[in-house]
């Protein structure tokens, strides 16, 4: 299975964010646990039922949706 087909968006679970595929495990709940510093086993014992993959997939996910953005500053600043 490529990575991001482990990820999903259906409106009818967690009202649209994107999850892991099968689970209510939102891909920001997943990041959230790794910038807590959780690393990759204490999510795996956490998350009965994903698996490594579905970690990866979660960063995957990320990365290319900020790679997607146009990030615009809240305000000027001069130098």
């Amino acid at each position: 299975m490529q990575s991001l087909e482990r990820i999903e968006i259906n409106q009818a679970v967690l009202l649209g964010k994107p999850v892991i595929k099968g689970t209510r495990l939102s891909v920001q709940f997943i990041l959230g646990l790794m910038a807590s510093g959780a690393d990759f086993e204490e999510i795996l014992d956490e998350c009965k039922g994903i698996e490594k993959e579905d970690i990866l997939a979660c960063l995957k996910f990320a990365s290319e949706s900020l790679d997607n953005e146009l990030f615009m500053p809240l305000s000027l600043q001069t130098v």
